[in-house]
């Protein structure tokens, strides 16, 4: 399934126990629409959430966070996993 990271800019700054609970809600609706969010970033002071997630395609990606919390991304890029 492909992969795609999605980034998430909150003004003011963000709290990762804010962020914890959005990927709570995420993990929650995901298995709907054959979604799997794996693993997410937090800049706090910076208000970055960046988003680690396997989906047919990134509309189906933000129709998760839209459904889950209503935070969609404000960037979503197709990746590829290399080590």
């Amino acid at each position: 399934m492909p992969l795609f990271m999605d980034v998430h800019t909150v003004q003011g700054g963000v709290s990762a126990t804010d962020v914890a609970a959005a990927h709570q809600a995420d993990l929650e609706t995901q298995a709907r629409f054959g979604v799997s969010y794996l693993r997410y970033w937090v800049n706090e002071p910076a208000g970055k959430i960046f988003c680690l997630v396997e989906a047919d395609n990134a509309e189906l990606a933000n129709t998760v966070h839209r459904e889950a919390h209503g935070l969609v991304a404000d960037e979503i890029y197709p990746v590829s996993e290399h080590a």
